[in-house]
């Protein structure tokens, strides 16, 4: 066995930012086409070569005049000039215009030399040959003179200017077909560990093969932050594998970014490449998510290696990585933004290490912001998009108080919160409904079973929890709509084993399939098992320990159904509208009662008015969807 390597002591995230800031990212210079160029960074400052415009032009469509001719003129005295002619936008006058005349001209036309203003021609009326002008106009008025927006040998814009939309238009009428920018530092890409497999490559999930996240977050944010971003196969575990492929990032790549295989584990070698191919800088910081941080050089490229989980990862990269690349390419400090809310719930915390808590905002009935933990574990994908940005607590915060502010740090400044913020049971029709609310409103909704969805709406922190519990629910609530759906046991289309009822799950030597204990479902089938051992005279846990896999859980709807359609069991617990949507058999057992519960302070929110119109309206959804109903 190989000698496992120890994290070294933690270093503080200070120390972490300072041995980032020691690598050297910065790219060349380059030269883009201007068509390319927006986002750019300018590399030096770009002087005007010409006058814009190059020539006295035309603010209106009106008259080109001598303004003497009009002074005094007005409405009831206007001032006679004879036309002599008109002068077109694009093209040279070609018309001479003496005192006492006038030539009519197009809106960015070349004004005559012997005339010095416009007037618009709203303000005179034609007689003839002749023009009757109402006002009185100064030289000057309606012209814009050669040179008035940029004169030639003008600092038109510096170094260090991001290129948006009104810069590149700036460079364009200056004739600029190229521009000088900022190098883009270049990252690659490579995310460690035998079980990834690239999205659309075939997943073997009984091989513990799991698609590969973090190349694709992490080349999303480098972009985000200015960095041009490639990736690179994923590495294995062996030395050999690593060495190669981080060498040859190293040799194209400003900076290498690798994802996983730096904990203190024995199968994690990178620290090793690093150290034997160049310099370990740091081993570990003391910041959670992400203590297993490494930062480095090698073969000349900077090297930082970040954790393995997506969340962790994409969190050390915004706090860590992600501003470093942004001072590479020129670009200023990313636009942050920070609100303020109070904790909907009590968080404990005490590892003595920063920490960067996931946060969700929701408003209250009032509309005052509440911010909620999101924290499933490092490795739940799904919190990276149920986050609205990250709350700092210090080392030594080990408790926050419900109702005690806090500030969030917000992903990016477009943040909201969500208009209508739910959880609880997952289900079919639900889905539909809030497609319909996404319509008018922000909605997000977390499938965290019936239990659960009621803990938190006791605690106040949704505004809407959807549970198919039976009973009383015991706390505070208005009931929004509900609808009915039958629940049995999905099987193979051909029912190989002729499953018939729940007694054949007792009975027969079959392999069944559940839902969580969070499940609403779950606990309807609980009842019914408790049923049947009524009706036998036995103990409802002796006909529990008789299903093969009652104990056993899968969160989602569709998860049981589609385990039994792989071959893995016999029977699973789940829905007809789930068994027709899979072409899968369907043996009923019975119906349950879905419900919508909003918290009784927020029924006034749009989002949750929302809601409570579409479950309404939703008798069509439910004609369609087999085996759903409303309540008798």
């Amino acid at each position: 066995m190989s000698e496992r390597k120890e994290f070294r002591d933690l270093a503080s995230p200070d120390e972490a930012h300072d041995a980032i800031a020691s690598l050297d990212l910065t790219p060349d210079p380059e030269t883009v086409p201007l068509r390319e160029a927006r986002g750019r960074v300018l590399a030096e400052r770009i002087d005007a070569a010409i006058d814009v415009p190059g020539f006295d032009r035309a603010s209106v469509d009106g008259y080109a005049v001598h303004a003497s001719d009009t002074f005094g003129a007005d409405e009831a005295d206007p001032a006679r000039l004879e036309l002599v002619g008109e002068v077109h936008a694009g093209e040279a006058p070609d018309v001479a215009v003496p005192e006492g005349s006038c030539a009519e001209i197009s809106t960015g036309a070349v004004v005559p030399e012997d005339t010095d203003a416009v007037v618009m021609v709203e303000r005179t009326d034609r007689d003839g040959d002749d023009v009757l002008v109402r006002t009185s106009v100064a030289p000057g008025d309606r012209v814009m003179f050669a040179g008035a927006d940029v004169a030639a040998g003008e600092r038109a814009l510096g170094p260090g200017t991001e290129l948006g939309p009104r810069e590149i238009g700036l460079l364009a009428a200056l004739g600029v077909d190229e521009v000088p920018v900022r190098g883009r530092p270049t990252v690659g890409i490579v995310s460690t560990g035998e079980e990834l497999v690239r999205p659309g490559d075939e997943l073997d999930s009984d091989a513990g093969q799991i698609y590969d996240v973090n190349s694709y977050t992490t080349a999303t944010a480098v972009e985000a932050a200015g960095g041009e971003a490639r990736l690179y196969p994923h590495a294995g575990d062996d030395y050999d594998a690593m060495e190669s492929v981080l060498r040859e990032a190293a040799a194209e790549c400003d900076l290498v970014l690798s994802s996983g295989s730096t904990s203190a584990s024995a199968v994690d070698v990178i620290y090793r490449v690093v150290e034997e191919r160049g310099e370990l800088l740091l081993h570990g910081v003391a910041v959670k998510p992400g203590k297993p941080m490494l930062i480095g050089r090698m073969d000349g490229s900077a090297y930082v290696g970040l954790p393995g989980y997506p969340v962790s990862a994409l969190t050390i990269f915004r706090t860590f990585v992600a501003p470093a690349i942004r001072e590479a390419a020129g670009l200023p400090e990313a636009q942050t933004a920070t609100v303020e809310g109070k904790m909907a719930v009590a968080e404990r915390y005490g590892e003595g290490r920063l920490r960067y808590m996931p946060a969700g905002l929701v408003t209250d009935g009032d509309g005052e912001t509440l911010v909620y933990p999101v924290d499933k574990g490092s490795g739940a994908t799904t919190s990276l998009v149920e986050a609205d940005g990250v709350v700092a607590v210090d080392p030594d915060v080990e408790y926050l108080d419900e109702g005690e502010s806090v500030d969030v740090q917000l992903f990016s400044p477009d943040v909201r919160p969500p208009t209508l913020f739910g959880v609880g049971e997952d289900d079919p029709l639900l889905s539909e409904l809030l497609d319909d609310v996404s319509r008018t409103q922000r909605p997000r909704y977390l499938g965290v079973g019936s239990r659960e969805g009621l803990r938190r709406l006791r605690d106040g922190v949704p505004d809407v929890a959807v549970t198919s519990a039976p009973g009383e629910v015991g706390i505070e609530a208005e009931e929004l709509g509900a609808w009915t759906r039958e629940w049995g046991l999905v099987v193979p289309a051909d029912n190989p084993e002729n499953v018939e009822d729940l007694g054949d799950l007792v009975d027969r030597d079959l392999r069944f399939v559940n839902r969580t204990s969070a499940s609403g479902l779950r606990t309807t089938l609980g009842n019914a098992v408790a049923d049947l051992a009524e009706e036998r005279g036995v103990d409802r846990h002796d006909l529990v320990d008789a299903i093969d896999g009652f104990d056993a859980g899968t969160r989602a709807h569709e998860s049981p159904a589609r385990r039994v359609l792989a071959g893995k069991a016999d029977a699973g617990l789940g829905l007809r509208a789930t068994a027709d949507r899979l072409d899968a058999g369907f043996v009923p057992v019975g119906e349950e009662t879905v419900r919508v519960l909003a918290n009784p302070d927020r029924v006034g929110k749009g989002g949750v008015a929302a809601v409570r119109e579409a479950i309404a309206d939703a008798d069509e959804s439910i004609s369609e969807l087999a085996g759903y109903g409303r309540p008798e």
